[in-house]
Parts: C-alpha cells; structure tokens; sequence
C-alpha cells in the first residue's frame, strides 16, 4: 500500500502544470463559460494540496463521494450513508482528455493486448532460455556453451527499442514474402464484411519475439550458472553413485534446485516486459497499453498516462507478490 501510495504522489506531482486540461478538451473555440466549468469539473479551482486529496479519494478503492458524485462519475462499488457516502469502489481514473471516455475502460481495453504480448515473450523467454542454459551447463566448455553464452551477453547488450526495428525491417519488410509477417499488426483484425474483430496470433510472432530476447539472455546465464552450482553439490554425485540415469538426475534433482533464482528473474522479468513492452507495441503498431500510452502521451491526454503508470504499478506489485508463492512451490526448503 505504500508503494501504490508512493507511486500516486510521484504521478500527481509529475503531470501538474503540463498545459490546460480545459484547453485541451475543448480545443481552441471553447469559451471561457465552458472552460471555467470545465476547470471546476476537475477540481483545478481547488488548491493543488486539495487536488491531490480529491484525485487520491478518486483512484483509492475506499473513498468518501457525494451522492452526486458516485452519479456523475458512474462509480461502481457498495456504498453507505445519505448525501456523504462512505464506500468500497473500483478505482475511478478520470476521464481521457481526447476521447471522453473513462480512463479505467480504456486501459481495461488495451490491457489484454499487452499482457498477451508479455506472456508471449516470456514463454518464449523461459522455455527456449531454461533448455539453452541447461545445455550449456551439462556441456561445459564445449561449443554448445561457448555459443550460448556468445548469444546471450549479444542478446543482453541489445535495447528492445533497436532490436525491434531490425527485427520489423528484416522480417516484416525484407523477408516479407517469405515469412509472411506484416511490418505492424495487433492481436485482432475486424472483418471488412461483418465488421467483427478476430483473433490474428500470426502478428503476434515479432513482437514478442523482440521482446523477449532480452529476458532469454538473462534466463539462459542464470540457468547455466546455477546448474553449475548444483551440479557440484555431494547429493548429485550420490544419484550418480545410486545409479540414476542422467536425465533423471538433471531434470528431477539438478534443475528443480536450480530454478529458484531463474523463477525470480522470470517474474521479475515479466513485470518488466510491461513497461519495456511501450516500444515495441508503438514500433508494431500493436494494440496494447504501451501504444495507448505513447499515443497519449503524444495527445498530452495526461488522464490516460497517469491511469497506464498506476495500473503498471499495480501489476509490478501483484506479480512481485506471485513470486514469493512460486519461491515455495519451487524450492521447499522457502517454507521452513
């Protein structure tokens, strides 16, 4: 809660005195009627310490509104009381400057662009990272580990940012007729007939693949160091002793207890790959939070910027929370 806290001083503080919200949803012909009420609408008559407490009561779950606000602003939660009521809401997250609609639905709508795409990446990241790691732990010195370690010091020195226009040029536009793959693209196409949207996973491909080349490296050294560890403990050189096969004591001794600090870049990497994911989806033309954002942030539609941050905020802390149960899953030796 102190981090939530934190992050929505640090983001109220940030976008004050960035232009004229009035100005900016009305344009140049508003009159000053219009914009006054406007300006009244979003508090920007109130003191800026008063503002903060307004926009912290807005975004908070546990608020106190009039009725005539829970009204207005279609809040949607239970509530208590008469005129001043006392309530457990979604958080309301103002409304977007350009389009008027509310901030929280059009987050709620790009969300599951991004968080495909980060799934994506990072399955992509642990699956092919975990295998190239182990194999170049098992093959130490060999030319299988000297590559994987090449591959992945290449790939950590790569911003996603270049990588991402290599990889849209290369394969969406050099090798277009071969691969297929479009330059730009979303998660969802819409019928020209029907009007209908479907899902397209094709565009989905170099996206995610550029933005999990950076979190592949680091799975891939952190797995291969690790096994190295374990591999040198007394009780794998038991299982040998005992006769294990190989494979058994690798997949089922060796790389279970080498995972813990691979589950921590894994989770940490995720929460990562939503703020990195900003780039790549404006690079891809692909609709997710990222590209919303940037777009806003090009619009000054500050509503839209501060709802992505806190709601990025959010997910950084409840993936965090996920990797303390992963830890205990993972390695038993946690719950003691």
């Amino acid at each position: 809660m102190l981090v939530l806290l934190g992050v929505v001083i640090l983001v109220f503080a940030i976008f004050q005195g960035f232009g004229d919200p009035a100005r900016m949803m009305m344009g140049q012909t508003g009159d000053k009627k219009t914009m006054d009420n406007i300006r009244k609408e979003l508090y920007l008559d109130q003191p800026k310490w008063k503002q903060f407490f307004l926009y912290l009561n807005d975004v908070s779950p546990l608020c106190v509104h009039t009725a005539e606000d829970i009204s207005n602003k279609k809040l949607q939660g239970v509530f208590a009381g008469s005129s001043t009521k006392i309530g457990l809401k979604i958080p309301y997250l103002r409304k977007s400057y350009q389009t008027k609609k509310g901030v929280g639905s059009v987050l709620m709508e790009a969300l599951p662009g991004t968080l495909l795409l980060a799934f994506a990446a990072m399955l992509f990241a642990a699956t092919v990272g975990i295998f190239l790691g182990v194999m170049a732990a098992v093959n130490k010195g060999s030319w299988i580990d000297t590559s994987a370690v090449f591959a992945s010091i290449a790939g950590i020195s790569a911003p996603s940012f270049f990588m991402a226009i290599i990889i849209a040029y290369f394969f969406g536009v050099v090798l277009h007729p071969y691969t297929g793959l479009q330059l730009t693209g979303s998660w969802f196409d819409i019928d020209e007939v029907t009007g209908e949207r479907y899902l397209t996973l094709k565009n989905l491909i170099l996206p995610a693949f550029t933005l999990g080349i950076r979190p592949l490296a680091i799975i891939t050294q952190l797995t291969r160091s690790s096994m190295l560890d374990v591999l040198n403990q007394d009780y794998i050189r038991t299982a040998y002793a005992k006769g294990l096969s190989r494979r058994t004591i690798i997949i089922r001794h060796a790389l279970r207890n080498a995972l813990n600090p691979v589950v921590t870049a894994i989770t940490g990497w995720f929460a990562e790959l939503l703020a990195g994911a900003f780039f790549v989806e404006y690079i891809f033309g692909w609709q997710g939070i990222g590209k919303i954002t940037v777009d806003a942030l090009e619009k000054l539609d500050y509503p839209v910027v501060m709802g992505s941050v806190l709601i990025s905020a959010c997910i950084f802390i409840v993936i965090n929370m996920l990797a303390d149960f992963l830890y205990t899953v993972v390695d038993p030796r946690v719950r003691g």
